[in-house]
């Protein structure tokens, strides 16, 4: 298959170059919480908030999304907002005097007894513990910078362990098993309450924390379509053991997270770049959205300049065609969250100006085995379609998003709009690569009205101008609602 080449840049209403199409999500935390604050981080470039649901209560989510919700309305934008659910995240307990350090050959104990800690026993909330690990099972705490392994399993469940790598280990900090199948479920009691509180706020997306296996997809689907609830699927990728099954993974869900914190401690550091690019071309080519997640830009937590790694980290998430990057402290806890967003777009810009030409051919075309082929089919040659006519705009129409980020999956060079009667669709599309969304519900008309409808609203917003060229994609007969089967020139006059 021949090299896709890049389309001429468009010159119609709105300087298209200052669009970003790898969207930013951002955490949300005390330095950011305020609606002035979520409000500068929105013009500064933001697209999606993340709630983490490890941290605050649900009051105290509840008045964000209000701030978010509001802050849309007043800003006329569509900023999607993820709940990120905490899942069987294991911690040390309480310790003494907030932490005690240890040395290489101390010896210790975890207990499921909730104590407070000290040298000779911490707590740790895994009832299953002494039955999951094995002797010689290596043990990492506070994301890596200590280590201990397993030498015994006594007799009342308590587990000895002896330090490898030392350092000092406070209170609460993450316990990570990298060669352990831990038995706790995907999806925790505070998981479900959490879930309750997102369905109830009918939040875009919903992050599910440590997925190992699609069964873990497939059981938060069930409670979501149970429900009624149209809020989409995130699975995050922190685990080993989703990596033999990422493909089923990807299918079952409607995004997909590299998480590569616990990632990058679950499994040896120098594997993490390779599974971060198979997975995002994975994804690609199931039309799914990928977001690149973890200390992108750590440093300006304090600093207000990133460093060179981090800009090349972020400036390479995009050459591989991510969908989204992801700030997590940065903006949640960080000195400067507007600066960092700010900093991100910038490098954003760049890259994306460059007319960079991904090279994912294989990943760019119709899936033969796919059950929307036809409808995968039209959207990959109406981009084409674009391209060959250096259209000025791409349009696509959807009803459930599918098509959407069926044709963002295709990496579209020619601004991508979308239309939809569903307004949550709306703010859920804005974590697609590229995607900017529209709403249209006069769906009793004919295709050719309605493409001339929207053809329009994008002149009226300044996307368009007379003479320009728009590529249209619909389905005829238009009561029928079937998928994507029609494609049409426009030269707007």
């Amino acid at each position: 298959m021949a090299k896709k080449t890049a389309a001429k840049k468009t010159t119609s209403g709105n300087a298209d170059d200052t669009f970003c199409r790898t969207k930013i999500v951002a955490t949300v935390g005390p330095a950011c919480n305020t609606y002035e604050k979520l409000r500068d981080l929105v013009r500064a470039g933001v697209n999606v908030f993340r709630l983490n649901f490890s941290h605050g209560t649900h009051e105290e989510k509840k008045q964000i999304i209000e701030y978010i919700r509001e802050i849309n309305r007043k800003e006329k934008t569509h900023v999607a907002i993820l709940g990120d659910l905490q899942g069987p995240k294991l911690r040390v307990g309480e310790i003494e005097g907030g932490g005690m350090s240890v040395k290489p050959g101390d010896k210790f104990l975890f207990t499921n007894q909730k104590i407070i800690g000290n040298n000779k026993k911490l707590y740790i909330h895994y009832p299953n513990f002494h039955k999951d690990v094995k002797v010689g099972n290596k043990i990492m705490i506070d994301d890596g910078k200590l280590e201990v392994i397993v030498t015994k399993i006594l007799p009342n469940n308590d587990v000895e362990v002896e330090v490898i790598l030392g350092g000092y280990i406070s209170s609460k900090k993450g316990v990570n098993l990298p060669d352990t199948q831990i038995s706790l479920p995907a999806l925790t009691k505070k998981d479900l309450e959490d879930l309750k509180f997102i369905m109830k706020e009918q939040l875009c997306w919903v992050a599910l924390s440590f997925v190992r296996r699609v069964d873990d997809i497939k059981k938060l689907r069930k409670i979501l379509n149970k429900n009624n609830c149209k809020t989409k699927i995130i699975a995050k990728i922190e685990m080993p053991e989703a990596i033999p099954n990422i493909r089923d993974i990807i299918n079952a869900s409607d995004g997909v997270m590299i998480a590569r914190g616990d990632l990058g401690v679950e499994l040896p550091v120098e594997k993490v770049p390779l599974i971060q690019k198979t997975i995002i071309k994975k994804c690609i080519h199931r039309a799914k959205p990928v977001i690149v997640a973890t200390q992108m830009m750590e440093s300006m937590i304090d600093r207000t300049k990133p460093n060179r790694s981090e800009i090349t980290d972020v400036a390479n998430a995009v050459l591989e065609g991510a969908d989204a990057v992801m700030l997590s402290g940065e903006t949640a806890t960080g000195k400067h969250p507007t600066l960092v967003v700010e900093t991100m777009r910038k490098i954003i810009l760049e890259i994306e100006r460059a007319e960079y030409n991904y090279d994912l051919d294989e990943v760019l075309q119709p899936q033969p085995h796919s059950p929307t082929l036809t409808s995968d089919a039209i959207c990959y040659n109406a981009c084409n379609l674009a391209k060959d006519v250096s259209a000025n705009a791409l349009i696509g129409m959807t009803q459930s998003g599918y098509t959407g980020f069926m044709l963002s999956s295709y990496r579209p060079k020619v601004p991508l709009y979308v239309f939809t009667k569903h307004e949550g669709l709306i703010n859920q599309m804005s974590l697609g690569w590229g995607i900017r969304a529209f709403l249209y519900d006069d769906e009793n008309r004919d295709l050719d009205t309605i493409f001339s409808d929207q053809i329009a609203i994008l002149k009226k917003k300044g996307y368009l101008k007379n003479g320009d060229i728009a590529v249209s994609t619909g389905s005829t007969p238009v009561r029928l609602k079937l998928p994507t089967n029609t494609i049409k020139i426009t030269r707007i006059e």
